[in-house]
């Protein structure tokens, strides 16, 4: 069998029709999880492109595209477009609709080469190998096109490893005429064949202006085969230009400076078909392009109306929200998170020399830890590895981050627990010997050229918030409360449901990775722990007290929140809030875990440990005079004190779950973070207080912005108090109804204004700051548009 690339459409150079010889047998614990892996198997799985089609396979077959205005010699570089990148003329861009087993259409406003862009990738199943996927690329010239806007499109394709890639056209000197077909091989793919078509008649190209021209006619498809180092050939933009030099420098020695063809003939790769691992097929167009063939169409019809049936049913907005104005923005915040999965493999740089200076044991500790970096002699490249994951931002963070990955799968948790589940386990599929995994996955020299070389390297006894176990509480919520899918046509249920329709799978998947679990549960407390005894605390518990490694006097990068405001200067007594909390919440998801698995001495363990926590937050942290929880240090005296810098930090307790309706402190919380004068802001809860003399200083990161993702624990939270009875319950209705509208409103209104989602919002006007297309944890909106409206239902049940 074969895989063919067909192309369709306007713009729409290309789609890939992917049909492949059938798999090898495999050994999997159930038909549907079979069903799943080949689902999931191919997919854009390279986010950091505009557009880039993979599968799940270790240097494997690899696609991209590229396109640029070409109708000036001074800009025509700097237009060609590949991977995302801020601030480059675009006027938003993202997935309108899109689900992971399916396709769906992204549309890209590119202003600065004044067209918009649409990618319509649709799967089509049958056979083995991820069954058949095609893309379809459309453009359109926007309002401020000149008349004759003449665009370049490149699509590539490449064999990263072991395997062929050839065209098996013949070649022809003028360029192809017709279909475009290169057939390759491979042990995981077997046979296959790309085909990129001719696409409709309508389509138009630049006339021919110019003698050259006649060598080079641009109503044809140029084609050119190059062969590249395999570490190499994810850099397609550098290797392009190179290729291209050659071609202009000859056309220019040609025909001369004063003679020189038109930009878009010079732009152009040289018609050269032989062998190689990479081929570029290059068009060029005039004007618009639109629709052609109606099997692609027809496939994108149905990949559409299965998203907004299912979009509908599992994440539809509730009122205020379920206004027809939000049913665009809600899709495409969902569509742009998922769409945002990928997968990587490669090698990253760990730091395993184990320093003593990193243990952080004495005063003055990060100039000794900084120190001991230097040295550089165990910093080693270790892997490869491989990741399935959703990334925080194309843009700017396209690589696995620890803690974003728990925020980011709690919507998609809703939509498709299967591919959940299979990320979780991707991400554990990395810890260590030890139970490490590193907070930051930079795997191969792609991932690190975003990288800042000082942020590359990983070290085995940094920590990062342990949020997948959000994810293992979750599962375990849907599997104590089923709901069958009512009145689902979703032809795919079957699989996007399996561990929640049949409970013993689930426990099965619970049950073989518990052990990787209950690793990485003891190397967070063999290497996060906090020192109690040495400086006699009064506590319940001698052991249950937390302090993040990896702290600098104006960082703890490690905690999450890297630049909020700590105890000055750094001691290695302090104690810190929010990992105490964090490993609260994680120990009252083993216990949970260990109980669906029946691991009962295990229950009993975590269930101590759980009840200590619990006891020492309120011990080591609440400040009775300050009424808030706050990080402890050690004083010129020896003495434990507080240091309280309200805001996200002081409410941690309350936002990981671990304060029951009737807690005390309760009162003293949601006065914090009601008080506008402290967190309240029109837009959301602010990162710190308003009333902090720390408040909007230096990088100003984690010091007044507004975040989604502890926002969304917040409206969580408040969400639960409100439903449960006691002293608080209306009070946190109505303060979950406010703040839940505040995130929503702000969120749309800047994605309307913008184009696009943010990192984080300015809680002085609500604009969206910093990373653009920050389509991660922002996603969570999503999440708390489908939750109750209290204001209309009042008290509900199960909704979550």
């Amino acid at each position: 069998m074969m895989i063919q690339l067909w192309r369709f459409s306007a713009f729409a150079v290309f789609l890939c029709w992917l049909q492949l010889a059938p798999a090898k047998d495999q050994t999997v614990l159930s038909e549907n999880i079979k069903l799943s892996n080949e689902t999931l198997l191919w997919g854009p799985y390279r986010p950091n492109l505009y557009f880039g089609v993979r599968p799940r396979i270790p240097k494997s077959l690899t696609t991209g595209l590229l396109w640029a205005k070409v109708d000036s010699f001074t800009e025509a570089q700097k237009n060609f477009r590949h991977t995302c990148e801020q601030h480059e003329g675009m006027a938003g861009y993202g997935w309108d609709e899109y689900d992971v087993r399916l396709g769906g259409r992204q549309t890209i406003h590119d202003a600065g080469n004044n067209v918009d862009i649409t990618t319509e990738f649709v799967k089509i199943p049958g056979g083995a190998h991820g069954g058949s996927w095609g893309v379809r690329v459309k453009g359109t010239p926007r309002e401020d096109a000149p008349e004759h806007l003449v665009t370049s499109v490149i699509f590539y394709a490449a064999m990263e490893g072991l395997g062929s890639l050839q065209v098996s056209n013949e070649a022809d000197d003028l360029g192809i005429e017709g279909t475009v077909r290169m057939e390759g091989s491979s042990n995981e793919l077997g046979d296959f064949a790309v085909e990129v078509t001719e696409g409709p008649e309508m389509n138009r190209h630049p006339p021919r202006s110019h003698k050259s021209s006649a060598s080079k006619p641009l109503d044809r498809t140029i084609v050119s085969s190059l062969q590249v180092e395999e570490g190499n050939i994810w850099q397609a933009k550098a290797l392009l230009f190179q290729h291209m030099k050659t071609e202009v420098d000859q056309m220019i020695e040609l025909y001369g400076n004063e003679n020189a063809p038109p930009p878009w003939q010079i732009f152009t790769v040289a018609n050269n078909i032989r062998e190689g691992n990479m081929h570029l097929v290059q068009k060029v167009f005039d004007g618009a392009f639109e629709k052609a063939a109606e099997v692609i169409s027809g496939a994108i019809e149905s990949a559409t109306k299965s998203f907004s049936e299912r979009f509908s049913r599992v994440l539809a907005p509730k009122a205020p929200f379920d206004k027809q104005k939000y049913q665009a923005f809600a899709r495409s915040m969902f569509s742009n998170l998922i769409g945002g999965i990928g997968y990587f493999y490669g090698d990253a740089i760990v730091d395993r020399s184990y320093a003593p200076e990193y243990e952080e044991e004495n005063e003055g500790f990060w100039d000794e830890t900084a120190e001991a970096r230097q040295r550089h002699g165990a910093v080693k490249l270790e892997g490869p590895a491989e990741l399935y994951t959703s990334i925080p931002s194309r843009p700017f963070f396209p690589r696995g981050f620890l803690w974003d990955e728990g925020f980011h799968l709690i919507p998609i948790a809703d939509w498709d627990m299967d591919l959940t589940l299979d990320i979780v386990r991707s991400w554990f599929n990395l810890i260590d010997d030890d139970g490490w995994i590193g907070r930051e996955q930079i795997l191969g020299q792609e991932a690190r050229s975003k990288v800042p070389s000082e942020f590359q390297v990983q070290y085995p006894h940094y920590a990062n918030p342990p949020t997948l176990f959000l994810i293992f509480e979750s599962l375990i919520d849907k599997l104590q409360k089923p709901s069958s899918p009512k009145g689902s046509a979703d032809p795919l249920e079957s699989i996007r449901s399996a561990h929640l329709q049949n409970p013993e799978n689930a426990k099965d998947y619970l049950r073989n990775l518990y052990p990787l679990l209950r690793r990485h549960y003891f190397w967070f407390r063999k290497t996060q722990w906090g020192d109690v005894k040495s400086y006699e605390r009064d506590a319940f518990s001698t052991k249950e007290a937390y302090r993040w490694r990896g702290r600098t006097p104006a960082h703890i990068l490690t905690s999450g929140l890297d630049d909020y405001p700590r105890p000055q200067p750094p001691h290695p007594g302090e104690l810190h809030t929010d990992l105490i909390s964090w490993m609260g919440m994680m120990t009252r998801s083993m216990r949970r875990i260990a109980e669906i698995i029946d691991e009962t001495d295990d229950v009993k363990e975590y269930h101590g440990y759980e009840t200590a926590i619990i006891r020492n937050i309120d011990d080591l942290h609440w400040d009775e005079k300050a009424q808030t929880y706050c990080d402890a240090t050690i004083d010129d005296y020896e003495e434990s004190i507080h240091v309280c810098h309200k805001g996200y930090i002081s409410i941690f307790p309350f936002l990981t779950g671990l304060l029951p309706a009737d807690n005390p402190r309760l009162g003293a919380i949601l006065d914090l973070i009601s008080d506008p004068e402290e967190m309240w802001s029109p837009y959301g809860l602010r990162s710190l207080s308003l009333s902090s003399p720390d408040y909007g200083t230096g990088e100003n990161y984690w010091r007044s912005p507004v975040w989604m993702n502890i926002n969304y624990l917040a409206v969580k939270a408040l969400f639960d108090l409100s439903q449960s009875t006691g002293p608080h319950q209306q009070r946190a209705s109505k303060l979950y109804s406010d703040l839940r509208r505040n995130l929503v409103e702000n969120v749309f209104r800047e994605w309307e204004r913008t184009g696009f989602a943010w990192e984080q919002y300015n809680p002085e006007t609500g604009e969206g700051q910093r990373t653009q297309h920050f389509t991660g944890w922002t996603s969570l909106v999503v999440k708390i548009m489908a939750m109750p409206d209290l204001q209309r239902d009042g008290r509900v049940r199960d909704e979550l």
